[in-house]
């Protein structure tokens, strides 16, 4: 069973089972992400989360993330995305909680339901969907309030005291983390295997293979995908910048390359999204 609710500031699908390509994105919205069923890996920034039914993940958006699944097993989700501005209202209610807090504090975080949590979120989702089918002004009044439940929910879970880092289940995949966490930390410079190699001691054949299985993508790719999204969040806090600087802090040596990549991951010259960006601001 699939839907899609959208008003302003809340998009909403329910129980998507579309096939997926792993391309890592990045967009300005908060998420909730749910997990249904499948066989899923996900990576957000420098973590990879082996997820299980019934987890559900929070994200600020921006961070550059992708799911990588297995296409052979039916991948059901529900994943909802939403201007965090115009919940305002609702947190300015007596006796309101600071239900965005986990969203702002840890940016990107797991909550592993099971049991009765797992029953209650999936019951909250579904009354969303309910709601949001039935169209019309109440409906989607009512999908909005129980939205808001279902965040005071995750608040609520996440008052528990959290891990800081999930497991990793096989040295494959720590051997990942540990090329993520170094891509993370110098995707603005001038990359090459060989320098690779000799920092994390592992041969340059042997990573790329390695990254290639576990996230879906090449280093490279990831490595581009990381500095266009930086492009974006600089475009996005200062709208003024230039092109030509953009493209420097994010590691381009050419402003051609730089436009070039950026337009086939945005759909759009870097250019036009700066000037678009001035427009909305």
């Amino acid at each position: 069973m699939r839907s899609f609710c959208d008003t302003e500031w809340l998009d909403f699908g329910y129980r998507n089972e579309g096939p997926i390509r792993p391309v890592f994105h990045s967009h300005i919205r908060y998420e909730v992400y749910y997990f249904h069923s499948g066989v899923c890996t996900y990576l957000i920034g420098d973590r990879i989360y082996n997820l299980s039914p019934g987890d559900l993940i929070l994200m600020n958006g921006m961070t550059l993330h992708c799911a990588k699944i297995d296409p052979d097993v039916p991948y059901v989700r529900s994943v909802i995305h939403f201007e965090p501005s115009s919940l305002q209202p609702f947190m300015d209610l007596p006796y309101a909680v600071p239900f965005l807090q986990p969203f702002q504090q840890f940016a990107n975080y797991r909550l592993s339901l099971r049991g009765t949590e797992r029953e209650e979120a999936e019951r909250l989702l579904e009354r969303m969907h309910q709601h949001g089918t039935a169209g019309g002004e109440v409906g989607r009044s009512r999908m909005q309030l129980a939205f808001v439940d279902l965040l005071n929910f995750i608040y609520d879970r996440c008052l528990q005291p959290l891990q800081s880092l999930p497991e990793l289940r096989s040295e494959k995949e720590r051997t990942v983390q540990r090329i993520v966490s170094y891509l993370e930390k110098r995707y603005s410079e001038d990359l090459h295997m060989e320098q690779l190699q000799s920092d994390l001691h592992v041969s340059k054949f042997y990573l790329s293979r390695l990254f290639k299985e576990v996230t879906g993508v090449t280093i490279f790719d990831f490595v581009f995908q990381r500095r266009i999204n930086q492009a974006k969040i600089l475009f996005l806090l200062d709208p003024g910048i230039s092109v030509t600087d953009v493209s420097l802090q994010t590691g381009f040596k050419h402003l051609a390359h730089f436009s070039r990549v950026f337009k086939s991951q945005v759909g759009m010259t870097p250019e036009k999204y700066r000037k678009q960006l001035k427009v909305q601001g």
